[in-house]
């Protein structure tokens, strides 16, 4: 049986900017087409806008409150909150609340650096929420 518990799990800092900790993953897993992770982002900052050619994902929120856009639609997201995220569409999360904004992120195949495409520097905000 492969079971892992996320304080034994190193923490890391993806392509985007968020800080994740690789739960299962081809890396330190029996686990092969997918992984999940913890990601961690803190008050008032946000991953950099990105896309991914390869990889779906879902993003699960279990803690904090945050804006998340997905191409050109934006929405504000809580905990219970669960967002699908195809292959190609640039996306972007923002911590909106005062705690760190915590979400489990499943992705298929398992996330890579090289499967990670930044689209913009800045942190411009989500103008319109949907």
């Amino acid at each position: 049986m492969d079971v892992k518990n996320l304080s034994d799990v190193p923490a890391f800092i993806t392509k985007d900017g968020s800080e994740i900790r690789e739960l299962l993953a081809h890396r330190n897993s029996i686990i092969r087409h997918q992984s999940l992770a913890e990601a961690r982002i803190p008050p008032g900052r946000s991953t950099q806008e990105h896309y991914h050619p390869k990889a779906e994902e879902i993003y699960y929120i279990v803690a904090g409150t945050g804006r998340m856009r997905i191409e050109d639609e934006c929405q504000d997201v809580k905990p219970g909150d669960a967002i699908a995220i195809p292959p190609r569409k640039r996306h972007k999360i923002w911590n909106t609340g005062r705690d760190t904004l915590k979400f489990l992120c499943c992705c298929a195949p398992a996330y890579e650096h090289e499967d990670t495409i930044i689209t913009e520097n800045e942190t411009e905000e989500c103008s319109t929420v949907h």
